[in-house]
């Protein structure tokens, strides 16, 4: 095996992963001499880091484009195998999932190690987590919990699964003594917690015990060592360890804490542990199934308190530490001063701790992935003498435009996106409209989850449009303003309102945009009731969509559920009123937007467990698509054109076909298929996503890939050329929904 390259963070990126590829590594390499490692780093920031000569790519956090190119530098340089280290927050698009695209392509055998298994995946996390494994040829997971969940909620064989554990360095077995002059404790009696400052790991609570146990052990200090986790220095600031030292003066030990604000060198860090009576880890949550930090002080021997999220309740089993539960100071404090009371007890802790973990230096570790490694190869090397194509590129059915955000920014001043062109240029006459931002705010997201590069600065522009037309007397959005930005109404159109909840539950449902969140909170809660006043199907079905994306990140919010409940009810009713044989529908005509209201169904069906609500759903949507569909063998999309609509028993307008129809059928029909797998509904995905593409009436593109635009629709003669925000907005989130789609949930490699 001569080439191994490994793919994930990579110091001095300052994280765990990048700390663990980085000494997987050097340390495979200086094991394996005739082996040369090369590593794939991940950067989260433009500028990137400056990485040592053995780091011979970049990706692009966000960028799908440059992990395409990473697979065709991998297949091009003549190596053995790849060892991917894989977390959700590492990659980019939805759940990690942009990773995938680079291992498709990729020819050589991949082991994957996963530092983190999910027991209650999302269906995104699902959905990529089942990916990786069917590209990988080999899972390394660091826990026999890891490898137990693997194969109860994902369905993994086990012989696929190697357990190996969390690489340490080797260390002696000191007294804590030793070292305590090299940070002015000498004579005290350390308790130390350390990695990446975050809410979630409970310090607060180490801090609230130290009252009680300082009474029995005046000299006790506890340091917190370790920088804030750099998205979280960069989206909330210090505000966490503030509030630390805060709560630390409150209660009178601030002169018994000691913040130490950086991410040390391994050797810093091997001085630091040395000097450590005591280590605590008070996670707060119990599913975490790996922890650099407590395997570090585990194989340094060092006497341990850990609260029993999964990876300590294994590394600490057989009296190798303590447990205590979530959230309880008071039996911390306990626990502090029986072990410091009992120093036969403590010691004999650590002493079995450090035995354990003999098994667990680096050394140990890189024989073990060298072992996977072969395996992995040795297998593939069989399955391809049965004859077997190992792994296929997948090509999608269609070739998509890149993205392009050119004419979006064009359209796009210091106010908000303005609602028509003429041609390419912004036409000012025509001003701008709530219902445009808010579907520019929508599309914001999507960017988010292939490239970030321009969505924040748009993203608060649009958000910002929000907020200034939403109207705090009537409670509602207005919709149009002119160019002067004089409001034209009081409430603008019911539709318009529903669409801005739809998009401010978009962006609660990520909050990954800085600051965004919170903003669009406060609006999302004050404008959500007026919904219920509405009569509009659509203008519920928008609110439905916006709800849906609400629920990814609060899910228990009763009140909203209430709303979503009585809105779904008021659109299944409506089909119970107005469905009748050949006409399977919720209104007696067809007009604009008409796939948001299966969609609505779809989704509020599987939120709810209605069975009903989904059948429905899928019916009508499959009913709309048999009406919008050249009758012809496989015929091309032909929405229902806006100059007369479809009246039941009336006739069927032809032209003039509009951009958001494509849209919206893209997105239903996407929905369709997460719900059912049927493969039906990803053709009837692509036939709408091509309509924009030139597979039309006309024959012609309504794309336009100078500009990234897109043209205002099709009458029956010629395009309408000019390129407003709504067609544009309606491309792009098309296009996004498309890539992203065929990103996560491609047909998989078979073996």
């Amino acid at each position: 095996m001569k080439r191994v390259a490994f793919i994930g963070n990579y110091s001095p990126r300052q994280c765990g992963i990048a700390t663990f590829t980085t000494d997987l590594c050097e340390s495979l390499s200086e094991q394996f001499q005739d082996t040369s490692c090369i590593a794939i780093a991940v950067n989260d920031i433009e500028a990137g880091y400056a990485y040592p000569n053995r780091v011979c790519f970049e990706l692009k956090e966000k960028d799908l484009n440059s992990y395409l190119r990473a697979a065709d530098f991998l297949n091009n340089n003549n190596v053995d195998i790849v060892s991917l280290q894989f977390e959700y927050g590492i990659f980019g698009g939805r759940a990690g999932s942009h990773i995938l695209s680079l291992l498709r392509d990729l020819h050589m055998p991949i082991v994957t190690t996963l530092h983190t298994i999910l027991k209650e995946p999302d269906p995104d996390q699902r959905n990529v987590l089942e990916q990786l494994i069917s590209l990988s040829d080999r899972i390394v997971v660091m826990s026999a919990k890891g490898a137990e969940i693997l194969k109860s909620v994902y369905n993994i064989q086990t012989d696929k699964i190697d357990i190996i554990a969390h690489g340490i360095p080797d260390v002696p077995f000191v007294d804590p003594n030793f070292h305590k002059d090299l940070f002015g404790v000498e004579g005290k009696i350390v308790l130390m917690s350390f990695g990446l400052i975050s809410p979630n790991k409970g310090f607060e609570n180490v801090i609230l015990s130290l009252p009680k146990i300082i009474k029995k052990f005046p000299n006790i200090v506890y340091i917190i060592l370790g920088a804030t986790h750099p998205q979280i220095l960069r989206n909330e600031g210090e505000a966490y360890r503030i509030s630390l030292q805060l709560l630390a003066r409150e209660n009178k030990v601030e002169g018994n804490v000691l913040f130490y604000n950086k991410f040390v060198s391994q050797r810093e860090l091997t001085e630091f542990i040395g000097a450590t009576d005591i280590y605590i880890t008070p996670y707060l949550e119990p599913n975490q199934i790996v922890s650099g930090t407590l395997a570090y002080t585990l194989g340094a021997g060092k006497a341990i308190i850990s609260t029993p999220y999964w990876y300590a309740e294994e590394m600490l089993a057989n009296d190798r530490g303590i447990l205590i539960p979530f959230h309880d100071h008071e039996r911390l404090g306990k626990e502090v001063i029986f072990l410091l009371e009992n120093e036969a007890a403590r010691h004999s802790m650590r002493k079995r701790a450090y035995l354990y973990a003999r098994s667990m230096i680096w050394s140990q570790v890189s024989l073990r992935y060298m072992e996977s490694f072969r395996l992995a190869r040795e297998e593939k090397r069989y399955l391809s003498s049965l004859g077997f194509n190992i792994k296929l590129k997948n090509t999608p059915p269609i070739e998509f435009p890149i993205l392009k955000l050119t004419h979006l920014e064009h359209m796009t001043d210091d106010t908000g996106i303005l609602q028509h062109a003429f041609f390419t240029l912004p036409n000012y006459g025509e001003g701008y409209t709530t219902d445009d931002n808010a579907r520019a705010l929508i599309v914001c997201k999507l960017i988010e989850d292939l490239d970030s590069e321009t969505t924040y600065k748009l993203s608060y522009r649009y958000l910002a449009f929000l907020w200034y037309a939403y109207n705090t007397k009537t409670k509602r959005f207005r919709n149009f303003m002119d160019y002067q930005r004089n409001w034209l109404e009081d409430s603008g159109s019911e539709d318009s309102h529903g669409r801005s909840i739809m998009a401010l539950g978009t962006i609660l449902g990520i909050g990954s945009l800085t600051k965004l969140p919170t903003i669009a909170g406060r609006l999302f809660e004050d404008a959500l009731p007026s919904t219920l006043s509405m009569q509009s199907p659509r203008a519920w079905a928008f609110s439905i969509l916006g709800l849906n994306e609400y629920f990814k990140r609060f899910k228990d919010d009763k009140p909203a559920k209430a709303v979503q409940e009585e809105l779904a009810n008021r659109i299944l009713k409506l089909h119970h009123e107005n469905n009748t044989t050949g006409w399977l529908w919720f209104e007696q005509s067809l007009s604009y937007c008409n796939a948001i209201l299966p969609h609505a169904l779809l989704v509020s069906g599987k939120s709810m467990q209605n069975q009903e609500m989904i059948d429905i759903g899928l019916k009508s949507l499959s009913w709309l698509s048999s009406l919008q569909k050249a009758k012809v063998e496989d015929g091309h999309f032909i929405p229902i054109g806006t100059n007369g609509f479809y009246t039941r028993k009336g006739q069927h307008a032809r032209f003039d076909q509009q951009p958001v129809e494509a849209q919206t059928m893209v997105s239903a029909s996407i929905e369709a298929y997460h719900i059912t797998k049927d493969q039906v509904w990803k053709k009837e995905s692509v036939r709408a996503f091509e309509w924009f593409l030139g597979r039309n009436d006309l024959k012609v593109s309504l794309y336009d890939p100078a500009t990234g635009g897109c043209r205002d629709g099709l009458h029956p003669n010629r395009m309408n050329e000019n390129q407003g925000a709504e067609s544009t907005l309606a491309f792009l989130q098309s296009l996004l929904e498309m890539r992203l789609e065929d990103n996560i949930l491609s047909s998989k490699s078979n073996i």
